[in-house]
């Protein structure tokens, strides 16, 4: 899952947001240094991606891309599925996207002297293009993903993926709709038990 995904799991504890947010920039056991909560965001982060990196549904998903993209693969479908959590949002959750954004990014900046140098220097740019907004059209999720093509060190052709997800929208909103129920429980469960 993407940014959206991983802010929407967190619920309503704003440390845990912060973790969950900044999962993917904190490595090893970097993450003792943050308050408990925080700490626990980054470890449900890790959660969510370990256990959608293993479902069989997102499985099906990226290998309807591998041949293309190999293991670039799980990047793209993560974008894809944040497309239809954005793009299905009312369905999710009562406050309407464009101000829940606006919440995170206030939130995010509230935190900025915490978070890590590789967060800090892409905040103005999420913020700056409205990503998390962006993420309900297909013109942001082919934007998110031309920019990630252009970071990584080998060719990733990232940028041609939006022509896949036109080709097999169907299918992967539905993947996307029965993999994420799975997910919810999935996190209830592990922030009841952690």
């Amino acid at each position: 899952m993407n940014f959206l995904a991983h802010l929407y799991l967190s619920g309503n504890d704003e440390e845990i947001m912060v973790g969950n947010f900044i999962g993917d920039f904190v490595k090893g056991k970097a993450y003792e240094v943050y308050s408990i909560n925080i700490q626990r965001g980054i470890m449900l982060h890790r959660h969510i991606d370990e256990y959608t990196d293993h479902h069989e549904i997102v499985s099906n998903s990226k290998k309807r891309l591998w041949n293309k993209y190999r293991h670039y693969a799980g990047v793209i479908v993560d974008m894809f599925y944040d497309h239809f959590l954005a793009a299905n949002w009312s369905a999710f959750h009562q406050t309407p996207l464009a101000d829940y954004a606006q919440y995170v990014y206030k939130l995010m900046l509230s935190h900025e002297s915490r978070l890590p140098k590789g967060v800090r220097y892409m905040l103005p740019f999420m913020i700056d293009h409205n990503w998390l907004l962006s993420y309900a059209n297909k013109d942001g999720i082919h934007n998110a993903l031309s920019g990630m093509a252009r970071r990584t060190t080998f060719t990733s052709r990232m940028d041609e993926a939006i022509a896949d997800l036109d080709n097999h929208y169907d299918e992967f909103e539905s993947e996307f709709q029965a993999f994420f129920p799975d997910l919810r429980a999935f996190v209830g469960e592990w922030l009841k038990n952690n």
